[in-house]
């Protein structure tokens, strides 16, 4: 490519003839810098001779009677073979930041009724352990999520068995297994119904929804109980859907992980597990791609904070 330099002109340079050179250019002596180095004084003199032949053969120290001193050429290469050390340096602290979590980075994403409580829980104890990672956090169906993890956006996407999605592509650690309520009106007959309800119960009643089609939503345990819901209207957003639930317009499903949000004039009843929990919830990463140590340390904050929501949905 045009204007890049060839690559002979980079000189391939060890970062221990460059060490050596410094120390003698501070100490002003072999003798001494091989001294606080811990080497032989033929150990050093080796160093700066063999950085003196990649760079050319000119001499960087005039050896005099008592000590060194150097030369032009040497005057030349102090400041960048500083830079050299210093980009060094940073480099071993940043990598032991990461190590110790105490810097870097995180990238995650969740679906809408995760950021309801397990996330913000997780989050808050990640913070409070970990105040200086830079967290940036999306929120997105399942789908859009996976697709954000294998393209490199995120670090983590925490993900649901809702959306069909294709999740034997991806490293899954289980969180937990949500189970599943019905929102009715206040005065809706199941309210003073004890235990928990089959939806077949429901077949007839109108039902609000986020998709006009049950398929890879939670009214998907409508079609493994052998009936279609009758989706009447179709809203995306929890608060709202508690509204027409509320007004009368129509029944709803809502995950136990959302059970926690809901206002007074809607009541919630437990749905019959038949074949097992509704959905489960993981955390999704990319198969063989290492997940960051700032990454590791939020998988375990959200599965202690899995750990708690699911005593308290037992």
């Amino acid at each position: 490519m045009a204007g890049m330099p060839n690559q002979h002109e980079f000189p391939e340079l060890s970062t221990v003839w460059l060490r050596a050179f410094l120390e003698v250019a501070r100490q002003g002596s072999f003798t001494v810098a091989a001294r606080t180095l811990g080497w032989t004084q033929s150990a050093v003199s080796r160093q700066i001779s063999s950085l003196e032949g990649a760079l050319g053969g000119a001499p960087l120290f005039d050896r005099l009677p008592r000590g060194v001193r150097l030369t032009e050429a040497g005057r030349v290469l102090v400041p960048y073979a500083e830079a050299v050390a210093e980009s060094l340096h940073g480099a071993v602290r940043e990598l032991a930041a990461l190590r110790e979590v105490a810097g870097g980075r995180l990238r995650f994403g969740a679906f809408a009724t995760a950021d309801a409580g397990l996330v913000p829980q997780a989050l808050a104890a990640f913070r409070a352990r970990h105040p200086r990672v830079l967290v940036t956090r999306e929120e997105g169906f399942t789908p859009v999520l996976l697709d954000r993890l294998t393209a490199g956006h995120l670090d983590l996407a925490v993900v649901s068995t809702t959306g069909r999605a294709p999740l034997e592509a991806y490293q899954v650690h289980h969180l937990l297994d949500e189970s599943l309520y019905v929102a009715v009106p206040a005065a809706h007959p199941l309210v003073d119904r004890d235990g928990p309800v089959r939806l077949g119960r429901l077949a007839d009643a109108d039902w609000i929804s986020g998709s006009s089609r049950p398929e890879g939503t939670l009214l998907d345990a409508a079609l493994r109980q052998g009936f279609r819901p009758r989706v009447a209207h179709v809203v995306g957003e929890w608060t709202a859907k508690q509204g027409y639930v509320a007004a009368g317009l129509g029944v709803a499903l809502v995950p136990a992980l959302a059970a926690g949000s809901v206002r007074p004039d809607v009541r919630l009843v437990p749905v019959l597990d038949e074949g097992g929990p509704a959905r489960a919830v993981y955390a999704a990463t990319v198969r063989g791609r290492s997940l960051s140590p700032a990454g590791a340390r939020f998988l375990g904050a959200l599965r202690e904070a899995a750990g708690k929501m699911a005593r308290t949905m037992a």
